[in-house]
């Protein structure tokens, strides 16, 4: 179910059991949060701008400073994961996003805000190494894109819940109040995961049947991988590259589409919610439709390479129409253009996601993923400069969404021609 991150029992469960569906219900709830501290900034940004006197290059700075502690940070947490595992990963990324994003409650300019923004940043870049690599411990390889679709919606549920719930609280109480409110509130998750996540072998409400389909795929090395080795594979930059390319469109949606809204369609705090809403439920249906897709053909013989591929092809042609949405008649059209080009997005994220481990041996697949994350956010900070520096000198958004439309075009070329056949790698040979 869509709602839950938990689908509907299939023929499999029926025989195994659903256990693993639990773990990736943590994941899309952690997702959700994580995205609900992080597009905040987008939301308040004019209510924020207005009141500490920011103009869009001094915006852009904030936001490019989130990006340079992600990069850093989704490097290290990436190493950090496959030493130590997702349990205690997890758990030390969220407390320290939680603390910057809380502290978001308490600055006074930008020097200072961007410092929040920097520890969140940190601690924001372990979800997505610690997520993926619960998922390669929990699911056989046949199932990690639907699980990875499923916990990845988490990000269109908490943009969601932003405009909705930020906007409330901003008015009754001030945009201060908002991140301190939402950043207690969310700890409630942090004592679920200690108390629920443990590796499948440790849990002891998994059935032996479970265990034994989760064990299904040939087992792995468990010798742990230097990052500086992944480095030598063209797979590992076939991962990277496409990370470095379309991230970068994905922070240009969360980061500045309420502005876009707002200043094309005159929209305000009360009104942008709505709008806001329906981009982030039609790109829920995208990140879901999108593991399924490839899972769906893998069922009926494809290889992993054709299904993720042709997936993501499928995508890449989907984004191109987002360059007409700022020439749309009505807030609507433009909401349906700039809603199909997230879902395809985070449909083709599901897929790339799924490729470290479908390359890689689990004891790598969180170094693989952090330096395709480090290098997805450094194309974050050129795409924020660009952005906020276009912005301050055209006020037009017609060379912005120009480059967003065909980057993934671009990225499962890139993907292609750096790892033809997603082969196995065999880091021992």
């Amino acid at each position: 179910m869509a709602g839950t991150g938990i689908p509907e029992a299939s023929p499999v469960d029926a025989r195994v059991g659903r256990y693993r569906w639990v773990i990736v219900g943590l994941l899309f709830a952690a997702t959700a949060i994580n995205y609900v501290d992080r597009q905040m900034i987008g939301v308040l940004k004019p209510t924020i701008s207005g009141e500490l006197g920011w103009n869009e290059t001094t915006y852009a700075n904030v936001v490019t400073w989130f990006q340079i502690a992600y990069a850093i940070g989704y490097l290290s947490f990436g190493k950090v994961v496959d030493m130590f595992g997702a349990r205690i990963g997890f758990s030390i990324a969220f407390v320290i996003w939680t603390v910057g994003h809380t502290l978001c409650g308490f600055v006074n300019n930008a020097f200072q805000f961007a410092a929040a923004r920097f520890v969140l940043g940190i601690g924001e870049s372990g979800n997505f190494p610690s997520g993926l690599k619960a998922v390669s411990e929990w699911f056989p390889a046949r199932e990690r894109a639907l699980a990875t679709g499923l916990f990845n919606a988490g990000s269109n549920v908490g943009a969601i819940i932003t405009p909705l719930v930020v906007p409330a609280i901003t008015i009754a109480y001030g945009w201060r109040m908002a991140f301190i409110v939402t950043g207690v509130v969310s700890l409630v998750w942090l004592v679920a995961w200690i108390a629920v996540y443990r590796r499948p072998r440790e849990q002891k409400r998994l059935s032996a049947a479970e265990l034994a389909y989760i064990e299904s795929d040939p087992a792995d090395a468990g010798e742990k991988i230097g990052w500086l080795k992944l480095l030598g594979y063209r797979e590992t930059w076939a991962y990277a590259l496409g990370k470095f390319l379309i991230d970068p469109i994905w922070w240009l949606f969360l980061f500045w589409t309420p502005d876009f809204l707002a200043k094309t369609y005159n929209l305000d705090l009360k009104s942008f919610g709505p709008p806001l809403v329906a981009i982030y439920l039609i790109s829920d249906i995208g990140s879901i439709a999108g593991g399924w897709s490839s899972s769906t053909l893998m069922k009926r013989g494809y290889s992993a390479n054709a299904a993720r591929k042709i997936t993501m092809l499928i995508c890449a042609f989907l984004v191109m129409p987002i360059f007409f949405a700022q020439y749309a008649a009505s807030v609507w059209l433009a909401v349906a253009i700039v809603g199909l080009a997230t879902a395809a997005h985070q449909a083709f994220s599901a897929n790339l996601y799924t490729i470290p481990s479908d390359m890689f041996p689990r004891a790598a697949v969180g170094s693989v993923v952090g330096i395709g994350g480090t290098l997805g956010a450094v194309g974050g900070i050129f795409m924020a400069q660009f952005t906020g520096y276009v912005l301050q000198q055209t006020h037009s958004y017609t060379l912005i969404f120009a480059v967003a439309g065909c980057v993934y075009l671009i990225a499962v070329t890139v993907v292609h021609l750096l790892s033809p056949r997603l082969a196995r790698i065999d880091l021992h040979e």
